[in-house]
């Protein structure tokens, strides 16, 4: 596979995974979606701007693996996600993890999405100020997706609890921005230098 084609395989990947873990999900059709929205927002999207502003590969290879964290989600709920319940026996915890590792995601993609727009247009410039505006607006987006589900909560009751995830922990949406702050932490602190060579590439093809 070149490096040119990558893109449009990860495209057929994700579309028929969403296919096929949609077509009848374990969770209600309301959670399902709700799960979901990122992804039926961000890869049309994706299509849209992909001739006048294409991504680097690294970032397409791990929006596609961010889409299938969200649509595992989807398909059974967070809370109920079968590899979760492996990991909290193999490591005695009191919840299913999987939640978390959605909202490390959350950080860990979202930031480089954010880092390779903001470089290449000229918003940001490499440095430590830098990495404190990527790390804020992180916070942000996952400050902004917990109000999201509190509204969801608010507006249609009991039915929003699995979406919110919440699994009895009164500290969930703190949790949730702290998972996603981590990721974001390392996702800058390990892939940047890769993140720069891809963007190089990708400005002299």
């Amino acid at each position: 596979m070149t490096a040119k084609r990558l893109p449009l395989s990860l495209l057929l990947f994700v579309t028929a995974a969403f296919l096929l873990l949609g077509w009848h999900p374990r969770a209600d059709r309301f959670t399902w979606f709700m799960e979901n929205v990122p992804v039926i927002i961000g890869v049309p999207a994706l299509v849209l701007t992909h001739r006048r502003f294409p991504l680097t590969n690294l970032l397409y290879v791990l929006i596609a693996l961010h889409c299938l964290v969200l649509m595992v989600g989807g398909y059974w709920t967070y809370a109920e996600v079968p590899a979760g319940f492996w990991v909290k026996g193999w490591l005695h915890l009191a919840r299913n993890p999987y939640d978390r590792l959605g909202h490390l995601f959350q950080g860990f993609v979202p930031v480089l999405i954010f880092r390779e727009v903001l470089l290449r247009k000229g918003v940001l410039k490499p440095g430590g100020w830098s990495v404190v505006v990527l790390i804020l607006m992180v916070l942000g987006l996952s400050a902004a997706y917990e109000l999201l589900e509190w509204q969801t909560a608010v507006w249609t009751g009991s039915s929003a609890d699995a979406f919110l995830g919440s699994q009895g922990d009164p500290w969930d949406t703190q949790w949730d921005m702290a998972c996603a702050l981590i990721g974001a932490s390392l996702a800058l602190a390990s892939l940047s230098k890769t993140h720069d060579q891809f963007m190089h590439s990708l400005s002299i093809d």
